[in-house]
């Protein structure tokens, strides 16, 4: 139950949340791999070696980090996302979430495990920096989301009041690390990935559609109370 007149931050993640994770995916254990295996000539069992290390990194700032897997596997990790950026977009219905929350009260804080580089490769293709008051990055506080230290960094940095303010993410992982810093209202996202089933986020609610937690009014209109629907949880 959300009652927007409490909420003074909205804390939002970007790839799964408010954009398809279906590029993440489908670069990291599709493209990637093969482009791997094709700029160094290696044989087919590269790719699972390479699948394998990739997740072996999850949840690590060196699992986010374009700089640090260009280096470690001798290319170009950005120019190889050029190649399928044709990819990148929105998830179903977040450009009205957006839209609304920009005529609500609100801050609104892109809070990101993506590093610099991939903000600057999507922020331009999706434009969401037109809705956003504010953009932290995991590579800005040297701190994964996954970690305490990123939701202390992010406090530092934006002085939100924990009790107030609502967070949304795929992740099961980062939204338990939020629940523990100590953010009241949590959401999950139902899938992330356009081309994949369903998750299942056992703790948290989550959302297929954010139209979900759109009231009728704004909240300075005095908007009701939020129950999401029991199908939701």
């Amino acid at each position: 139950m959300i009652d927007w007149r409490e909420i003074d931050t909205v804390l939002l993640d970007m790839d799964g949340t408010l954009l398809d994770l279906h590029f993440d995916s489908h670069f990291w254990l599709e493209h990637l791999p093969r482009r791997y295996r094709e700029l160094h000539q290696l044989d087919e069992a590269s790719q699972d070696a390479l699948r394998a290390r990739i997740i072996g990194e999850q949840g690590t700032l060196n699992w986010y980090s374009l700089a640090y897997w260009s280096r470690e596997l001798g290319v170009d990790i950005v120019a190889l996302k050029r190649e399928v950026q044709h990819l990148i977009g929105l998830r179903s219905d977040a450009l009205d979430f957006l839209k609304w929350l920009k005529q609500a009260h609100p801050r609104v804080v892109l809070a990101t495990n993506a590093d610099r580089a991939s903000l600057a490769l999507k922020l331009p293709l999706t434009g969401l920096e037109g809705y956003l008051d504010a953009i932290v990055s995991s590579e800005d506080v040297g701190a994964a989301k996954e970690e305490q230290a990123f939701w202390f960094a992010l406090q530092d940095i934006e002085a939100f009041d924990p009790a107030r303010t609502l967070f949304i993410d795929d992740n099961a992982s980062v939204l338990e690390s939020a629940r523990e810093f100590g953010i009241k209202y949590l959401l999950g996202i139902k899938q992330p990935n356009s081309q994949r089933p369903e998750k299942e986020l056992q703790e948290f609610i989550a959302l297929d559609r954010f139209a979900h937690l759109l009231p009728d009014q704004l909240p300075e209109q005095g908007a009701e109370m939020l129950q999401v629907p029991q199908g939701e949880r």
